[in-house]
């Protein structure tokens, strides 16, 4: 083989070698693009509820619940007894959360379904600021506790709030959503849940 033609091979390698280069980003890019493309069409398409993480808690028994009440709520603490023997869901909210208030009227809408007991964790959050917010949007929940420095949130494994658990009148977790709820994941998530579990034999 001649210098030349060595010379030449090389700068031919250097060339390609800096046009891949230069091809990642646009590849990373690319990935990423389809990914999210692909989360929106599902959500679109499928109506999947991309808040819905899987919780490692479901199937397993209900972290114990022993929290103060809402001082001036004229509701009991959060203890065990309030869910105990009821088909319960379990909502973390705090007043300073925007989306807690955005589905506190779907939360109202549940309360008025006699089959299922609604209560509260109210979490990192000031006692008046929580009576304010009850006392504007109403009160759903049958029971409050007060979690001031997220040790309940982190026993139940809260992702960000809200986040909803759904619990057994055995005290088995059955379904979580963490996000607000919305018409979807009401209709294709908690509805569903709650049918499952008032359709299974009480043992």
């Amino acid at each position: 083989m001649s210098l030349g033609t060595e010379e030449g091979n090389k700068q031919k390698s250097a060339s390609t070698g800096r046009y891949l280069l230069a091809l990642i980003p646009l590849i990373v890019f690319a990935c990423i693009a389809f990914a999210v493309g692909k989360v929106m069409y599902d959500q679109e398409v499928h109506g999947t509820d991309v808040s819905a993480i899987p919780s490692a808690l479901i199937g397993t028994k209900a972290p114990t619940l022993a929290l103060a009440p809402l001082e001036g709520s004229n509701l009991p603490a959060l203890t065990d007894d309030a869910i105990r023997g009821k088909l319960t869901l379990v909502n973390v909210f705090a007043s300073w959360c925007l989306p807690c208030r955005e589905e506190h009227p779907l939360l109202k809408e549940l309360a008025r379904d006699g089959r299922l007991n609604i209560v509260a964790i109210n979490y990192k959050d000031t006692g008046e600021n929580a009576l304010r917010f009850l006392g504007e949007l109403g009160n759903p929940f049958s029971a409050i506790g007060i979690d001031p420095n997220g040790t309940a949130a982190i026993d139940w494994g809260v992702y960000g709030i809200p986040e909803s658990y759904l619990v057994s009148p055995d005290g088995t977790i059955l379904y979580k959503q963490v996000g607000p709820f919305t018409a979807t994941s009401l209709k294709e998530g908690l509805y569903p849940a709650i049918e499952k579990a008032l359709a299974k034999p009480v043992s």
